[in-house]
């Protein structure tokens, strides 16, 4: 299944086409069926007849745009191509598209804006390497203020595929076309959002390239971590689910630790536990009933509680407050032996101690550390990152901590120190609300709890997470996530216990 949910950046695609023509099929094979592949998505639901014109630059992408214009013309189309030079000769199979194009193109600036339905962008491709010039740019710009259809071959030219972002200008489009499969620039900001509708077509490409290639980026999906996702069993209990337990902070500070235990206990860990600092124990006592209190004075309290080795997981951070107290808690999560999430305040508390945090987490190898920092909480521990490398960034933080690293946002990335990646693309807006961080931490605690390994556990809560928000809609509060979730728990289940497409 997870190689359904692969990304492949430029240099990973190009290494898929390299080792296709190696196994016998024709360069020129491929950009064919690239470029019919183009021409079907103009076709659906573009009149016969209308005006198409394809803005084509000198590489393989612009070869792809000459046969999508060859294959649109014989269908009956008008088509026009735009093009400021002739396909470089490095490009050979863009050279033969052009030819059997037959026509010579116009100059970009001057296509038709007049007499078009839809504008093809093949400019430039995913593998993208350089700022794109003033004068494109300002070809670019009349695109994107045509109220014309605009279809994508490959990326939205301007887009870095590798990592979403803008070099300089980049086309808006209504759809793109890409092959065999996506690139991280799909999916993360702000590539995703002038991608449109995302079609990924099959020119041919086998998936047995992917056991050589071995990509380390996935789109977060079921396919993604499903085969591990801990299903209830007939024959099981409560016990054989885990046992989470969430540290609260003090009386003024309790509404956070409990949201993330709520997250925990929906999530289907099997027993939650909130720890409580005597002062609070009457409050959260007062808004509990399916999850448990204990007493906890200080980290020696704490230890106490994760000594019983049945609480395996255990969830600080959320409103805990953010001095030596936190750090002492945090260390004693990580001692325990309990799969450990640190989040909010438990990370703020090392801003100027992120040495100490990651020696704590190396100190105890092979005991699941999730971190769950949010931009400006990983700008604390980490550095400020460039929204154009956030990928890079998380990986980068992952290996430095020695523990997994989802860095929180709209395209939220869950990164591992050996250099996985997942990228989410399913989160709404709405989901931006007071308290959803608190919710996912507990959420990741609670799948950690069933014995899920990180990665996966960290991904899945992403998803689910994402996917909660969306069915409570648009008013959404955090209150609403935990509740959100056997619907959405319900679906999951349907689809990872149903038959493959290619089964009965």
């Amino acid at each position: 299944m997870r190689h359904h949910a692969a990304l492949l950046t430029p240099a990973a695609m190009a290494e898929a086409d390299r080792l296709t023509i190696a196994a016998g099929t024709a360069s020129r094979v491929l950009m064919q069926r690239a470029g019919i592949a183009i021409a079907d998505a103009v076709a659906r639901g573009t009149p016969l007849g209308a005006g198409v014109v394809v803005l084509c630059g000198p590489g393989n992408n612009g070869g792809d745009g000459y046969v999508a214009a060859r294959v649109l013309r014989d269908r009956g189309f008008r088509v026009t191509v735009a093009a400021d030079s002739p396909p470089d000769p490095r490009a050979p199979d863009a050279v033969d598209a052009a030819e059997t194009w037959g026509r010579a193109p116009v100059p970009l600036a001057r296509w038709d804006h007049g007499r078009v339905a839809v504008v093809v962008d093949a400019l430039y491709g995913a593998g993208l390497s350089r700022p794109i010039d003033r004068l494109t740019a300002e070809v670019i710009a009349a695109v994107n203020a045509h109220p014309c259809r605009v279809i994508a071959a490959d990326i939205p030219s301007g887009v870095d595929g590798a990592s979403g972002a803008v070099r300089g200008a980049a086309i808006r489009a209504d759809e793109t076309v890409t092959f065999f499969r996506r690139k991280p620039g799909h999916l993360l900001l702000p590539g995703r959002e002038l991608c449109g509708t995302l079609r990924v077509a099959d020119i041919g490409i086998a998936d047995a390239v992917l056991e050589t290639i071995r990509p380390t980026d996935f789109a977060n999906e079921p396919g993604l971590w499903g085969d591990a996702f801990p299903i209830p069993r007939l024959d099981g209990h409560k016990y054989h689910r885990g046992h989470a337990v969430v540290v609260s902070g003090g009386i003024m500070r309790t509404g956070a630790a409990r949201l993330a235990a709520r997250g925990a206990l929906r999530a289907g860990a099997g027993l939650v536990t909130l720890a409580s600092p005597p002062e609070a124990l009457v409050v959260n006592a007062s808004h509990l009933t399916a999850i448990m209190l204990d007493r906890m004075e200080g980290a020696a309290g704490l230890a106490a509680i994760l000594a019983d080795r049945r609480r395996n997981a255990v969830c600080l951070g959320p409103a805990l407050g953010t001095g030596e107290a936190t750090r002492a808690l945090v260390a004693e999560a990580l001692a325990s032996g309990a799969a450990t999430v640190i989040d909010a305040d438990g990370l703020t508390a090392f801003a100027e101690a992120s040495g100490q945090l990651f020696a704590g987490i190396r100190a105890w190898p092979g005991r699941p550390v999730v971190l769950t920092p949010h931009a400006g909480e990983f700008a604390r521990l980490f550095g400020a990152h460039d929204e154009g490398a956030k990928l890079a960034s998380a990986r980068s933080a992952a290996q430095r901590s020695g523990a997994i690293v989802v860095l929180k946002g709209p395209d939220t990335i869950v990164a591992t120190p050996d250099g996985l990646a997942s990228i989410a693309a399913n989160a709404p807006p709405w989901l931006a609300t007071a308290g959803s961080g608190d919710v996912l931490a507990g959420m990741v605690t609670g799948l950690l709890a069933q014995g899920m390994a990180a990665f996966e556990a960290a991904s899945a809560a992403v998803w689910l997470h994402g996917e909660a928000a969306r069915h409570a809609g648009i008013g959404l509060i955090a209150e609403d996530l935990p509740e959100a979730l056997p619907g959405v728990l319900a679906q999951l289940m349907a689809d990872l216990s149903a038959p493959p497409d290619n089964e009965e």
